[in-house]
């Protein structure tokens, strides 16, 4: 059992000097966190929300080596994100699996063009690819994507990539950090940034965001790993800091299985904005997206626009034969990508890379822009380099590369609603102890045993928590998790020693964060 408690009164300690301070705890962030950890470093990471409750719970669910970076001519993107690829599919297999995609091709060149970027892709990925691509004739198409559009169909390339679940790998590299020695505590935010004489950085005031209690904490070196929101970091260390980001906002629909029954993934090349288009199963859904349009202003809870909704509606609708309506849309979920963009000219987002890019202030303070959940490690390992380069530290070698994440394990049963659990699959299950009566919900196969265990090992405090990435059911279907959320309050009531006002304020607060998923 994970205690809150003891977690915090880590924090309490004035004579206690960490080595690595790191802010944010998105995918950035825990890699960032895990790899100075496993080195051995006195590492601490603090979210002012939840694990993921940003942008690294919203994403397409792909850990991919990035088509659409070949095709911008990315090559060293490609490689990079390519071998992360293979790295986690073999440090994580029980959430990232080989995932078959198969790209419908109505033209001759559209053939030829396809077949050999996707030759080219499998062969930067080299010994990590997941599999080979190849030609399907129509009627293969056809068999395998019983929904496609078959009108001027010519057939289709098909190849691999990855699929996780984002929200599960983050708890889980949670996780991980406090098994190797580190502390990774949710809910509490910074405050403001200390400095020594010199102007250097020294420290951190944190506070509690549950109880209000504010900490100080003495620091070696900060890393600001907090994406969309790292301005706000940079604010803080100097007022008046130029902004170093720019944002995109990708949204997502999720529909029933019915309109895409298959279990290889679609992808649609080339979409009327030039992106990329991906039908993916998860869960036993099926995730559509994404899009990528400017917002001026970051949020915790960004809200699809009208134009994007109805985008991915006619794209899907184009290849779907069974056509999907806003009333089938299950869920619609956005997430903001914080892009390191160039300070002047008209490039598009599209077309800025999603590599990654560390920046140094004069007070040492360590900031990360950009990245993908892909390369979440390298990230980390770019991030601890650096910091020993800079402050002089004596270098030491990742252990990341081989390091198994929590829940490691060897073969994984994805037919399994419990997948995702790895090896405390069985542990979770002798508390259900085969009682049948215990389910929440049926439709999203949610068990009053993952509530306490979501409380109990993963450090969930609230029920958006529980809802939203312990569960994926509020991004599966809005409705029946709006329907379930007073009995799973009631759980975590009982677990985190709540009374009734406790539960009332986490059931209203969840229903209107659950409007937002549902289309009207």
């Amino acid at each position: 059992m994970i205690e809150r408690t003891s977690l915090i009164e880590k924090l309490t300690d004035p004579a206690v000097e960490w080595d690595i301070l790191v802010i944010g705890g998105g995918a950035t962030g825990l890699g960032i966190a895990l790899d100075a950890a496993a080195r051995g470093y006195k590492t601490l990471l603090v979210e002012q929300s939840d694990f993921a409750k940003g942008t690294s719970s919203r994403s397409t669910k792909l850990v991919h080596g990035g088509v659409r970076y070949l095709a911008q001519g990315d090559i060293r993107l490609v490689r990079e994100a390519s071998i992360e690829r293979g790295l986690l599919y073999r440090n994580a297999p029980h959430l990232v699996k080989d995932q078959t995609f198969i790209v419908p091709v109505y033209s001759l060149w559209d053939r030829l063009k396809y077949t050999i970027g996707l030759k080219l892709y499998d062969r930067i990925a080299g010994r990590l690819r997941l599999g080979p691509s190849i030609f399907i004739t129509r009627n293969e198409t056809i068999k395998k994507l019983p929904g496609i559009k078959t009108t001027g169909l010519k057939g289709a390339v098909e190849y691999h990539d990855g699929q996780f679940d984002d929200s599960r790998l983050a708890i889980n590299l949670a996780q991980t950090i406090l098994e190797n020695g580190g502390v990774a505590i949710n809910y509490v935010q910074v405050t403001g940034l200390l400095k020594d004489p010199d102007g250097l950085l020294s420290g951190a005031t944190l506070m509690d965001m549950e109880s209000g209690q504010t900490f100080v904490v003495k620091t070696k070196a900060v890393v600001n790993a907090t994406g969309v929101f790292v301005d706000d970091i940079l604010q803080m260390d100097k007022p008046g800091s130029d902004k170093s980001i720019c944002v995109s906002q990708g949204v997502h629909l999720v529909l029933d299985k019915s309109f895409h029954p298959s279990a290889d993934a679609l992808m649609i090349p080339e979409t009327s904005d030039g992106r990329v288009l991906f039908a993916v199963p998860w869960h036993d859904k099926v995730v559509v997206g994404t899009t990528d349009t400017p917002v001026d202003e970051a949020s915790l809870e960004p809200t699809a626009l009208e134009k994007e909704i109805n985008f991915i509606l006619e794209t899907a609708s184009a290849y779907f034969t069974k056509k999907p309506a806003r009333s089938d849309v299950l869920s619609v979920f956005a997430g903001l990508r914080p892009l390191a963009a160039p300070q002047k000219g008209e490039q598009k987002t599209k077309e800025i890379s999603r590599s990654h890019k560390i920046i140094v202030s004069p007070s040492r303070l360590f900031t990360i822009l950009g990245g993908k959940w892909t390369t979440y490690r390298k990230m980390g390992e770019d991030m601890v380099n650096k910091i020993e380069k800079e402050l002089n530290w004596k270098r030491l070698s990742s252990a990341t590369g081989s390091l198994h994440i929590h829940g490691y394990a060897a073969t994984t049963d994805w037919n399994d609603p419990f997948y995702f659990y790895g090896s405390d699959a069985g542990s979770l299950r002798l508390q259900m102890n085969g009682d049948a009566n215990l389910w929440i919900s049926e439709e999203l196969k949610i068990h009053k045993a993952q509530i306490k265990w979501a409380v109990e090992q993963e450090m969930a405090r609230t029920l958006e928590d529980v809802l939203s990435r312990r569960t994926r059911a509020l991004l599966l279907n809005a409705k029946e998790s709006k329907r379930i959320a007073p009995d799973v309050a009631a759980v975590m009531a009982a677990a985190l020693e709540k009374d009734d006002k406790w539960k009332e304020e986490q059931v209203k607060a969840f229903t209107q964060l659950a409007e937002q998923y549902v289309l009207k």
